[in-house]
């Protein structure tokens, strides 16, 4: 097993669903937005179908929680839900109403749900270069709305017993109290091939009426095809939304023919690029400091205030709201937390059966560092476990290491990481570093290897800039245009 198939195995990443929106006022007809605070009360949408309209409600909450939060930036909200109010009035849909919520977390993806709800993450923002581009995402998941693919995608029942199955191979049977459990049964967006390129003709349909260039989905999609081969090293990045839309030249394709066909040659249609950049200047970038940081061979959590350590061979991700790890081609870590009564003991949860294969008679009561943890083994017939809890601060945070074959140095490491987990102290929090996206206006003199010099301190810095602007090396770029750096700061 590859050490990306062994986080996708921790991950749980199943199929989520393509291109996204985001919101704001509710000045704008038909669309809502999703605020800090509304993350457990979300606003019921109403359509014509008191089913679907029940699903998304239910659901949000579980999806805002498994992807970090909600995203707040006032200036990213307004401008896409003019693209969504726009979009919506193309789309010939008075009646209908959409929550729209950019998610908090630096993952690439969009989605929608049924009754109305529709995501974004600030990842995929980041990765868009004109509101066009934009626009062709929302108008895709506005399209599986209306088209009512999540209702055609069911028996919604069905999926979710094969969703629970596939995590309980490796969390146990008790999927109802495991959050990796309910993250996973977001599925009811995951939409097959034939629905896709339907979303697709439609969205491109719909966003060139609505006066956007329809040729963004195409370039857009191109622009996600090298992110994909950016981050194909990067765990599970490309996970729930890269590899169930895979950007394919026959996708690409024959979304170059929709937009030839139905509007014309390239050259049509409002990009307004430099809305575009002013909507996402500032932009947070990368992990959530909320979220904690992973800094070299340690994970910081400045909110909870706590840190621990992997061994040198061990490299960190933080990836669908947990922390993993590989070492190897056959050993993985997996850290994250669960929530626990305060009257239930370490060793009786470490028991409950969330943990597939535990031994019981391995489990035994530990501290370090001032902590109280409990520790235990499992096995399976594919992997051998060392799981261990600790609590901090009211919540329980999970060790669960894996390895296809069992051995002392697996055995240390585990050991090991436990051991360094302890509270922050400033000098550890001072590590976290803010990343942003701010935009830079080009030169006269300026190709897009000088500016890409500009981000040449970040890990595969210069790689980035060129994926996050379209761009190759040694092309020239148009002076006084803006292109998007990531700064630190």
């Amino acid at each position: 097993m590859s050490s990306r198939s062994i986080i996708k195995a921790f991950g749980v990443p199943l199929a989520a669903s393509l291109l996204a929106v985001l919101a704001a006022c509710s000045s704008f007809p038909g669309v809502t937005v999703s605020r800090t605070g509304d993350d457990n009360a979300p606003v019921v949408s109403n359509s014509d179908d008191p089913e679907e309209d029940a699903i998304g409600a239910r659901e949000h909450p579980r999806i805002v929680a498994s992807y970090g939060g909600i995203y707040s930036d006032r200036q990213a909200e307004i401008m896409i839900a003019r693209i969504v109010g726009r979009l919506l009035a193309a789309a010939d849909q008075p009646n209908q109403k959409f929550t729209v919520t950019i998610l908090d977390t630096a993952e690439v993806n969009a989605f929608a749900l049924p009754g109305g709800y529709v995501y974004v993450t600030r990842g995929i923002l980041a990765l868009a270069s004109d509101t066009s581009e934009i626009a062709a995402v929302l108008s895709h998941e506005i399209a599986h709305v209306t088209l009512k693919h999540a209702r055609a995608r069911t028996n919604r029942a069905r999926t979710n017993e094969i969703v629970d199955k596939v995590v309980s191979g490796v969390f146990g049977a008790d999927t109802a109290t495991d959050q990796a459990s309910n993250r996973s049964k977001m599925s009811l967006a995951a939409f097959s091939q034939q629905q896709e390129l339907a979303a697709d003709k439609e969205g491109i349909l719909t966003s060139g009426r609505a006066g956007y260039d329809p040729h963004a989905a195409a370039r857009f999609l191109g622009a996600m095809g090298r992110f994909a081969h950016f981050s194909a090293g990067d765990a599970d990045q490309q996970g729930d939304f890269l590899s169930s839309h895979p950007s394919t030249p026959d996708r690409i394709q024959k979304a170059i023919e929709t937009a030839r066909a139905f509007f014309g040659a390239p050259g049509i249609g409002e990009t307004d690029r430099l809305g575009y950049m002013a909507g996402i200047e500032g932009l947070a970038f990368g992990d959530s400091p909320a979220q904690g940081a992973v800094v070299g061979r340690r994970y910081i959590n400045p909110t909870m205030k706590f840190t621990f350590e992997v061994p040198s061979n061990y490299t960190l991700q933080i990836s669908k709201g947990a922390v993993v790890g590989v070492a190897g081609e056959g050993e993985a870590v997996r850290f994250d937390s669960a929530e626990v009564p305060a009257s239930m003991g370490l060793e009786d949860y470490l028991k409950s059966g969330w943990i597939a294969g535990l031994q019981p008679s391995t489990v035994r009561s530990e501290s370090a560092n001032g902590f109280d943890m409990a520790t235990g083994v499992a096995v399976t017939p594919q992997w051998n476990f060392r799981v261990a809890v600790v609590r901090h601060d009211g919540r329980v945070y999970r060790f669960i290491f894996a390895a296809k074959f069992d051995s002392a140095a697996f055995s240390k490491a585990a050991e090991t990481t436990l051991k360094s987990f302890r509270a922050a102290t400033a000098k550890d929090i001072g590590q976290v570093r803010k990343l942003v996206v701010r935009t830079i206006t080009a030169g006269t003199v300026d190709t897009a290897d000088s500016l890409a010099r500009k981000m040449a301190g970040l890990g595969r810095g210069t790689d980035l800039f060129y994926i996050l602007n379209n761009l190759y090396p040694g092309d020239t770029l148009v002076a006084g245009q803006k292109y998007k750096i990531v700064a630190v700061e």
